[in-house]
């Protein structure tokens, strides 16, 4: 009888034993180590190398808790989803995701393939690198795995099916609370405002009513819009980078949920990076290169994204009322609504909220942290509020630089 039989959570001593055991990868004689090296919310991730090869493999285990907070008590199916998905938009959209090799029910763990060769995102925007290939990764990534898993394309009776099997209430209650609730008005008590800040934040969030109207509207619109398999939590921290490839992790929030959630969390971290550069980068010069590729490529990713939408609608759709003309325009100007909205939500909850974003929380000038936050914020009341006005990439800039001069430094 094996260890690994019944569950338990892993530590990397044992990460290194279940990976012999298990995994195919490694050959008998091997020599193996691991490291513990999660720094998200929820999980933990291992990874463990052969000293003797250039072989290695990241297993990502489950909890039942949140790293975060053990307020969160969580199944640990929320692997299997990840697991699921990952090999799902992985057909979709080949090339774009990691390998899982293995998923293992017992240990709610997940083998997958090891991407040490790319560097995270978030930290690279931190380093102010730029990636002139991301739109066109991250666009093509989203029209093949939102678009593709809709209404749209697949027979109706596919598609509740696959609802169902991507039914994920726990995680989508963290949505529903730190996205679409507790930042506009602190009701669990747990928000964390920067506090040179909180009196503003008071009266921009928590007292605007017009605003949580608006919030309240497409927080039910994000409680019953199945509309396709998003994957839920795809900011900077869920992207790995290098200069020719981009690869999309962690989509353990995947389920049926509308469209535009996914490329509203891309333009609003997008723009986390813009204000940390604006906040922290010395050179003048350097600074306004760095936002201007920022500005060109949340241009690109709203009309790439339009582009291949549209393309492939033209190319796959199977509903017949779906070819009927103008509604694949009418349906693709209500996604860039939603990712307005959600590009606004996502931009107050990592202000204010408890899971927050280093782009922020590093800016150690506090003047500088504080137009930052405020920049985030105004703009995301925008986005909110005249969501139904947006629909080109260009309105989500022009915004953006229309409010940093309402904050002068």
């Amino acid at each position: 009888m094996s260890k690994f039989d019944k569950y338990f959570l892993m530590s990397p001593s044992d990460a290194a034993e279940y990976a012999a055991e298990k995994l195919s990868i490694f050959c008998c004689d091997c020599e193996l180590d691991s490291k513990e090296i999660g720094d998200g919310n929820l999980n933990y991730v291992f990874r463990v190398w052969d000293k003797n090869s250039d072989k290695s493999v990241i297993i990502k285990q489950a909890g039942f808790t949140a790293r975060i907070s053990e307020d969160f008590k969580l199944s640990p199916d929320r692997n299997r989803i990840e697991a699921e998905t990952l090999r799902f938009q992985g057909d979709l959209a080949p090339g774009l995701v990691p390998v899982v090799y293995k998923y293992d029910d017992t240990l709610s763990c997940c083998s997958m393939e090891d991407l040490s060769d790319y560097t995270i995102m978030r930290q690279a925007l931190l380093q102010h690198k730029i990636f002139p290939k991301f739109a066109e990764h991250i666009t093509t990534f989203m029209v093949n795995t939102l678009l593709l898993t809709s209404d749209v394309f697949l027979n109706h009776q596919e598609k509740k099916s696959l609802v169902k099997s991507y039914t994920n209430p726990e995680l989508c209650e963290i949505t529903e609370d730190l996205v679409y609730t507790e930042p506009f008005n602190d009701y669990k008590h747990r928000n964390d405002v920067f506090l040179p800040n909180l009196d503003w934040v008071k009266k921009e969030l928590y007292n605007d009513n017009e605003l949580k109207l608006e919030v309240a509207k497409l927080k039910f619109d994000f409680l019953t819009n199945a509309q396709a398999l998003i994957h839920g939590d795809l900011h900077t921290g869920s992207i790995f980078v290098n200069e020719n490839s981009t690869k999309i992790i962690d989509p353990e929030f995947a389920f049926y949920g509308p469209m535009g959630y996914d490329v509203g969390n891309i333009i609003a971290n997008m723009i986390f990076a813009w204000v940390n550069a604006d906040a922290t980068m010395d050179n003048e010069e350097e600074c306004i290169n760095f936002k201007n590729w920022v500005e060109n490529t949340i241009c690109e990713i709203i009309d790439k994204f339009k582009a291949k939408f549209m393309k492939v609608w033209k190319e796959e759709a199977k509903e017949v009322l779906a070819k009927t003309p103008g509604f694949s325009q009418w349906y693709l100007s209500q996604v860039i609504h939603d990712t307005a909205a959600v590009a606004g939500l996502e931009l107050c909850r990592r202000i204010v909220g408890m899971a927050h974003v280093k782009d922020i929380t590093s800016i150690e000038n506090e003047s500088a942290r504080l137009r930052a936050e405020r920049i985030c914020i105004t703009v995301a009341k925008g986005y909110i509020k005249n969501r139904e006005s947006y629909l080109f990439g260009e309105q989500f800039v022009n915004t953006l630089k229309e409010v940093e001069y309402e904050f002068p430094r």
